[in-house]
């Protein structure tokens, strides 16, 4: 029988579709997720209990697995206990797909989170992903009310479909032609905040308009949605990508052989997640 492969937030935006991605082709899957009996995974996935950062949940899972998609936690500085996850990984698999950030070059979490996988795991594949399309959920009680109040709507960002992203992941779990490689994971345009307002309010047919905030005023709302060190991040991210558009790359399209997904396709999949409660 075909060694599984480990996803660990399996019941994440990417992971979910690694899950049946994985099962599509016909290769067994162990799903890591803190609830088991919450997952709503695919059948056929062998789901197990544990948490990314427990290195012994992690070495656990890990056991008799043919390769890992690795989706760390932590954000900004957050490494602490990524040594002893991906030492454990490392001791037990041959391959890891990472779920990393555009600037890991640069360091922070993503950067020392890439630094020990290359030390310990001997076939690596790293996912840079520029910014999912999923965070602009943030915005679902704006659009239900047909005003999105946030700061700097020309701030342009080239978005990615988590299905793309999960489809990537994918290709470098079962391919060994992207072992070693940094792939640079966007959508196929950059389109700037109040845009993709604009976008929403289109495919879900009802008016929705942008109200440039200033980012003192924002910052109060994003802390209760996403905390406080979310929020600054958020923030200082956009503050940049209004001089400095986010790069659209092709590895994408390179790598699945079709266009990577456009924004206003991701809000056609998620129409129901903007549809007015009750």
């Amino acid at each position: 029988m075909t060694a599984p492969v480990l996803v660990t937030g399996a019941t994440g935006n990417t992971g979910r579709h690694v899950v049946a991605g994985l099962l599509a082709e016909g290769i067994p899957v162990r799903a890591m997720t803190r609830d088991p009996e919450r997952a709503a995974l695919p059948a056929g996935a062998e789901i197990v209990r544990g948490r990314t950062t427990d290195p012994e949940d992690v070495a656990a899972a890990a056991e008799g697995a043919s390769a890992v998609y690795l989706v760390w936690p932590g954000t900004d500085d957050e490494a602490e206990g990524a040594a002893e996850v991906v030492e454990a990984l490392g001791g037990r698999v041959p391959r890891v797909v990472y779920l990393s950030a555009q600037g890991a070059e640069e360091g922070g979490v993503w950067g020392v989170v890439e630094t020990l996988v290359r030390r310990n795991v001997p076939e690596w594949t790293f996912l840079r992903v520029s910014g999912l399309a999923t965070n602009t959920l943030l915005w679902v009680e704006g659009v239900r009310r047909g005003v999105v109040e946030e700061p700097f709507g020309r701030a342009r960002r080239s978005l990615v479909h988590e299905k793309d992203v999960a489809a990537m992941a994918v290709r470098a779990l079962v391919d060994p032609d992207h072992v070693g490689r940094a792939y640079t994971v966007t959508g196929p345009e950059s389109i700037g905040q109040a845009e993709q307002v604009r976008v929403i309010g289109e495919v879900i047919g009802r008016e929705t308009r942008w109200v440039e905030q200033s980012p003192e005023e924002a910052r109060d709302g994003l802390v209760e949605r996403v905390g406080e060190e979310f929020a600054d991040q958020l923030l200082s991210h956009w503050s940049a990508n209004v001089d400095v558009v986010e790069p659209v790359s092709q590895d994408v399209p390179r790598v699945l052989g079709r266009p990577a997904l456009t924004y206003r396709e991701w809000v056609g999949d998620h129409r129901a997640d903007f549809a007015p409660e009750g």
